[in-house]
């Protein structure tokens, strides 16, 4: 187990999970702007490229913290940026929780071709899920690259 846990950190899966979150924020940015301008196809292709892209992310995230035995990385940066990023941890942890059932209830309804569902609840899917995604790079980048640890 230790030779594997040393090749995946070597491979750096919190940087493999922050760029998969920041490609699933953009692919959700940019499926909203296609079916705002009524452009169907496109947003299912990019919609579901960005459930893959969360997915692998979750995959990743787990992954991780398996391979870790459940050991945290620390924020070691002191000052007003600490309660700062404690803040934004909580809040995206509470709605990464939070984001993986609101997508499934999302995603239920437009495959069963309930579109007037699927839009009523995408209104609320769509913010949360793109909170999570920038949050989620900005978290990986306070903790590994801004204020890396000791």
């Amino acid at each position: 187990m230790s030779v594997m846990f040393n090749l995946m950190l070597a491979f750096n899966l919190p940087l493999m999970n922050a760029t998969l979150n920041g490609i699933s924020g953009v692919l959700v940015f940019a499926g909203w702007l296609m079916i705002r301008s009524n452009r169907t196809r496109p947003h299912i292709v990019l919609m579901s490229c960005a459930l893959v892209s969360s997915t692998l992310f979750l995959v990743g995230y787990v992954t991780n913290h398996i391979l870790r035995h459940g050991l945290v990385t620390r924020f070691t940066a002191q000052g007003p940026i600490r309660p700062f990023y404690f803040k934004l941890l909580i809040s995206h942890t509470f709605l990464a929780v939070v984001t993986v059932p609101m997508v499934i209830c999302t995603v239920i309804p437009a495959l069963k071709g309930r579109y007037d569902k699927h839009r009523r609840i995408a209104r609320w899917t769509l913010p949360v899920w793109l909170y999570v995604s920038v949050t989620g790079v900005i978290v990986y980048l306070m903790l590994y690259r801004w204020y890396p640890p000791g």
